[in-house]
């Protein structure tokens, strides 16, 4: 009788042990949960396949493999690296010339700034098997259309590279660090406006229209480099703050044919941006976004690159901002495809060449997210919307003239696809919060999935020994009447009748969204550990996110910090008034953006939270970049009470809480400065409070054990503050 009660109780305790199974930062952070993908999938244009960059880490080998979109067989390895021993580093990533025959690979990149790096380039004929490296540390190599030459920049200059000779000739020569940069966008372009490459081949390959910056005039911001030296090092460069000096932008077009440039003039712009540039499908006409610096006006022009003469042919204004787009398309007949938000929500619109709108694709109080193509065969618009609610994503097709809608994503959740060239079909990618990212290929006709490409079934078989709790959405409503989404991690062995802490998560930023039904990245994991401790974690998206509307996301114009605050001080009063939370062990946590704002609910919320961590905070708008601040809150000089009202900085005498600052010394976005000048405040404040610089850390602040130390750090101040 001893020993069967004995040996069911064993029985229980092993049950337990393995149900419960605890998460660690270290499981987290070395990759232990890291999903299967697809890593650099890229449809061909000519063929109906498709091609993947595959890893084989037990022979530390990679190879670019060709698929056939309509069967999912393996066509051919274009190049393994098995084969080539100089490229034993590994591809970091590959273009094909337009013909499809030649491929520019990269290898031994280096990064510059969040998406700029220099590496070495390799020319692969597929046909021949020939490789050959051509260039050394160079940026952003492009083919021309008729994959004869290749553009490149280094060190602030623009070059082409001939094939057949294999000789570079030198576009520009005025390029130099800090002062000059051609074909390539400067610190405040890359960060903001997402792009690097600010050159374009015209359709012929006979023309490359560029910008120049002149940044000779933009402040400077040094960081201190440490490493291990005797003495620290330093690294200089332009950066423009909120209301000084932008880099001053000019547009060129260079004959490759004369080897002459023309300088184009924009005489009638002043203190503007060039936020894009593109070809249009006439050789003739350049298309630039130009935009004043409040960013409330946006000219799409159409440069004759003959005359070198500029034509407004669509004008966006906005009381806010206008956001650029990435989704301008041409069509045969130099039509044009455009997203805008000028209805409220984002939609696709088609003009004709002229710049007259044919039609308004979609409609709708709901916005578009991703533009995948156009069907010229058949005229139909493929696209991703929230159409199904603001918290999902749905892949679909339209008519260009916006009629017979088909939705095509099956499940719900998040869905993103990639379509064959003849959009016959389309990978699928789709997750959710119970469902890790499953690659399928889909018919295009009626959205039904033909076959499974990758899975991830044995991550979710792994995960279910930790028995970890779901991700519960809900719509927060506040005492002003503001209806919020929102999600919570309640622990496995919830009781209701308990009072639990609870750890409130945000960004918060502009257009930005954290409350989204996909499948968890690594945070996610981490607040699911906190579960596993006693913590109730909960994330609210105030005034100001994004996929509501541009209203909903424009409401926080000229303020920002004043309603995302409220609206989180507000959600963590409704949570607190929950039966099993104990609205006395209320904290929050944040990065970038979301640093800002929990600087700013421990001040300006005192009463509410009982402790707050910042992770490279914005502490003062005015310490942060031109184009991003002055977006939504224009310059200093004309709204000092927008920017002092809602800087953290200003408000150190109101903490109460328990306080954890943590920042990177080597931060080119948000500098460390935002950090010291917010720990002075704080001393001369009198204040206690705990902080932690990481040396030559980035915004990111990793590498090495860098992310396990900092987040263990994070765990063990909740633990003891909350």
């Amino acid at each position: 009788m001893r020993v069967t009660r004995l040996l069911a109780l064993l029985f229980l305790i092993s049950f337990t042990t393995v149900a419960q199974q605890k998460i660690t930062v270290e499981e987290i952070y070395t990759g232990s949960f890291r999903a299967k993908g697809m890593d650099e999938l890229q449809s061909m244009k000519n063929t109906n396949q498709y091609t993947v960059l595959n890893s084989d880490r037990s022979t530390r080998t990679q190879q670019i493999d060709l698929y056939d979109f309509a069967t999912l067989k393996k066509v051919s390895t274009l190049i393994s690296t098995k084969d080539f021993p100089i490229l034993s580093d590994g591809i970091d990533s590959y273009n094909f010339s337009n013909d499809e025959k030649q491929l520019l690979i990269a290898n031994n990149s280096n990064q510059i700034f969040r998406h700029s790096f220099t590496a070495d380039y390799f020319l692969y004929n597929i046909a021949t098997k020939e490789l050959t490296k051509i260039l050394e540390q160079v940026q952003e190599p492009t083919f021309s259309p008729d994959g004869t030459k290749i553009s490149f920049a280094k060190e602030n200059n623009l070059f082409v590279y001939d094939i057949a000779s294999k000789k570079s000739t030198q576009i520009t020569t005025d390029g130099k660090k800090n002062a000059i940069i051609n074909g390539i966008t400067d610190w405040v372009y890359e960060e903001e406006f997402a792009f690097v490459r600010a050159f374009d081949w015209s359709t012929d390959s006979k023309k490359i229209g560029f910008i120049r910056f002149d940044e000779s005039q933009v402040p400077e911001f040094t960081m201190n480099i440490y490493k291990k030296d005797l003495y620290p090092s330093n690294e200089t460069f332009k950066y423009p703050k909120a209301g000084e000096k932008n880099a001053e932008v000019s547009l060129h077009i260079y004959d490759v044919t004369n080897q002459k440039t023309k300088d184009i003039n924009l005489g009638n712009y002043n203190d503007f941006y060039i936020a894009r540039l593109k070809w249009t499908n006439d050789a003739n006409l350049l298309s630039a976004q130009v935009l004043n610096r409040h960013q409330d006006n946006l000219d799409l022009l159409f440069v004759d690159a003959t005359t070198g003469t500029p034509k407004v042919v669509l004008n966006e204004k906005d009381k806010a901002y206008v956001d650029v787009t990435d989704n301008l398309t041409f069509l045969k007949d130099n039509s044009f495809i455009w997203t805008s938000e000028k209805d409220g929500f984002n939609h696709i619109y088609v003009y004709d060449k002229t710049g007259k709108m044919r039609n308004q694709v979609t409609k709708g109080n709901w916005e578009v997210t991703a533009y995948y193509g156009f069907d010229e065969k058949n005229k139909i618009v493929y696209y991703q919307s929230v159409e199904n609610g603001s918290t999902v994503r749905d892949v679909y097709k339209v008519s260009l003239d916006g009629k017979k809608k088909t939705k095509l994503s099956q499940q719900v959740g998040t869905n993103a696809a990639t379509f064959s060239p003849n959009f016959e079909f389309f990978i699928n990618s789709y997750s959710s919060v119970t469902n890790p990212t499953l690659y399928t290929l889909n018919s295009s006709k009626d959205g039904k999935s033909i076959q499974t490409i990758v899975d991830n079934n044995a991550l979710a078989e792994k995960l279910k020994k930790y028995n970890l709790p779901t991700k519960e959405f809900f719509e927060l409503t506040t005492e002003k009447g503001n209806k919020l989404n929102a999600w919570m991690f309640k622990p496995k062995d919830f009781d209701a009748s308990k009072k639990y802490p609870v750890f409130m998560y945000q960004y918060s930023g502009p257009g930005s969204q954290q409350v989204a039904n996909d499948w968890m990245d690594t945070n996610d994991y981490w607040f699911m550990m906190l579960t596993q401790q006693g913590y109730i974690v909960a994330c609210v998206d105030g005034r100001g996110t994004g996929f509501k509307g541009a209203d909903f996301k424009k409401c926080t114009q000229k303020e920002l910090g004043k309603f995302e605050v409220e609206d989180q001080i507000d959600a963590a009063k409704v949570i607190g008034n929950y039966p099993y939370v104990d609205k006395s062990r209320i904290g929050i946590f944040g990065w970038s953006y979301g640093g800002f704002m929990s600087s700013n609910c421990i001040l300006k919320g005192a009463d509410v939270f009982k402790m707050a961590i910042a992770v490279a905070p914005v502490t003062n708008w005015r310490f942060y970049d031109s184009i991003y601040t002055e977006r939504y809150m224009q310059t200093p000089q004309e709204n000092a009470s927008g920017y002092d009202d809602n800087s953290p900085i200003n408000f150190a005498k109101n903490l109460k809480g328990n306080y954890l600052l943590i920042h990177g010394t080597a931060d080119d976005n948000v500098h460390v400065q935002n950090s010291m000048q917010m720990i002075e405040a704080l001393v001369q404040a009198n204040k206690q409070f705990d902080w932690a610089i990481y040396p030559d850390k980035n915004h990111g602040i990793y590498g090495g054990y860098t992310r396990i130390q900092l987040y263990n750090k994070m765990t063990n101040f909740i633990k003891e503050k909350l």
